[in-house]
């Protein structure tokens, strides 16, 4: 039996019209899978990977609210249940306007290989909603997570599904849906991630995304005799996973010299310090404002035009969105001399880049490794809550790191090609494995 890439996509494609995030994410990992396929049959005879792009519930629910005028408003709730074979479904929720199906199978299928390889016991799954907090008071927010909650309690629980914070679902937004939850089910679960640390949150899962990415980076630097220190980086983004990628690689020496939003980049050559940063999280967190503020405050340069890739730097994070590192950013990346890329956000880089990457030998993480600091501390905020207990900051710091080391060890064993380590092949294969096997001994379900 043979496993073939094409007629595969064929088939994907067929089977999920217009859902390009969903196709590109299944075709990365198919072609890193072919060849693994063909020397592990029993992968082919099972289909295992004809059964895992399939979720195995799809969840779509509307969620009407009441604005602040009085006013009914109406968005579209999801969730994809991907896969549970190693363990209850897991992955966050995000609310934007760009929420679709397509993009929340792209995640959700990436989340299964995350999960897997943080060696903890978790499924893959992501949901969110078309709402925009942007521009919304408190109230309004706290009306649409009470209604989105009121639909979808229904699919999730402890043992079951827990969902987490995403792009614009933080800890405020995870607060009003866990009330909501708690007063519909009367019972005080573990069943979301992301708590405040007084009613069963974990310390650093703020910071674990943004750490999880550099210590990835670190533990990849290392295979080159490298580190961060007096590196120069380049972060896009602005929000948590950028804010703790920069601080991070701050206390390891670096100087961090971009951040950005969606009204452009600043660039601020003399480095991002933590004092800097506080200004960052506050403007961000608290005022809900734009960098162009940063660039007014400390006077330096902000672009509506250039990506943070335009700037000379040793480390790129990119730490937004998908797809937002293109061939041409790839390319004067690596002109320019940056060997490290760890994707901080899920899939940011196009193929065309990623291939860019490889093609140079550039040190290149992909999300579903360097990004997987977030749910990896999401499990290890449900185990607190498992056993009642919390462990101090320190204790998931070291945790994380170690998680972080795994995932690379992993990443090495089989990406490891002569004297270069394909991080995307390795990622794919190993994040595949284990759930490949548990789904082989599981039988057909």
């Amino acid at each position: 039996m043979s496993f073939d890439v094409k007629s595969f996509m064929q088939t994907v494609e067929a089977k999920n019209p217009g859902e390009k995030e969903f196709h590109q994410a299944v075709t990365e990992v198919a072609h890193s899978l072919a060849p693994f396929l063909e020397k592990n049959q029993k992968y082919v005879k099972h289909k295992v990977l004809e059964r895992i792009v399939e979720p195995e519930r799809v969840i779509i629910f509307r969620v009407p609210w009441v604005d602040d005028k009085g006013e009914i408003q109406v968005n579209r709730g999801f969730r994809v249940q991907m896969n549970s074979a190693i363990g209850p479904y897991k992955g966050g929720l995000r609310f934007d306007p760009s929420v679709y199906l397509g993009l929340l199978k792209f995640l959700a299928f990436e989340q299964v290989f995350k999960n897997s390889l943080t060696t903890l016991p978790m499924g893959g799954a992501k949901g969110g909603s078309d709402f925009d907090p942007a521009g919304k008071s408190d109230n309004e927010v706290m009306a649409f997570c009470q209604a989105f909650m009121s639909e979808l309690f229904r699919h999730i629980g402890p043992n079951i599904d827990v969902p987490a914070g995403d792009i614009n679902v933080g800890g405020r937004e995870i607060g009003y849906m866990y009330g909501m939850y708690r007063k519909l089910t009367k019972e005080f679960t573990g069943v979301l991630t992301g708590k405040g640390l007084n009613w069963g949150g974990s310390l650093i899962r703020p910071e674990a995304t943004g750490y999880g990415c550099v210590y990835l980076c670190v533990e990849m630097m290392k295979t080159k005799g490298q580190s961060f220190d007096g590196k120069t980086v380049a972060i896009s983004g602005s929000g948590n996973v950028a804010q703790y990628a920069c601080e991070k690689a701050t206390q390891l020496g670096a100087k961090v010299v971009t951040l950005s939003d969606r009204g452009g980049t600043i660039y601020d050559p003399s480095g991002i310090t933590a004092e800097k940063l506080a200004y960052v999280i506050n403007l961000k967190g608290v005022k809900r404002g734009k960098l162009t503020d940063y660039a007014k405050e400390y006077k330096c340069e902000h672009s509506a035009d250039k990506r943070p890739w335009a700037y000379k730097c040793d480390v790129a994070l990119p730490c937004a969105k998908q797809n937002e590192l293109d061939g041409k950013d790839a390319e004067a990346l690596v002109k320019n001399g940056c060997t490290c890329v760890g994707e901080g956000a899920n899939m940011p880089c196009t193929p065309e880049a990623v291939e860019k990457f490889l093609a140079a030998k550039t040190l290149f993480a992909p999300g579903k490794a360097a990004n997987a600091g977030g749910v990896a501390v999401s499990g290890l905020e449900m185990s607190q809550n498992s056993i009642r207990t919390s462990w101090t900051r320190n204790e998931v710091d070291k945790k994380l790191e170690g998680i972080m080391k795994a995932i690379h060890e992993k990443c090495v064993e089989y990406g490891k090609k002569g004297d270069f380590i394909n991080y995307v092949d390795g990622a794919n294969i190993g994040g595949f494995v284990k759930v490949a096997d548990a789904m082989i001994d599981q039988g057909v379900v």
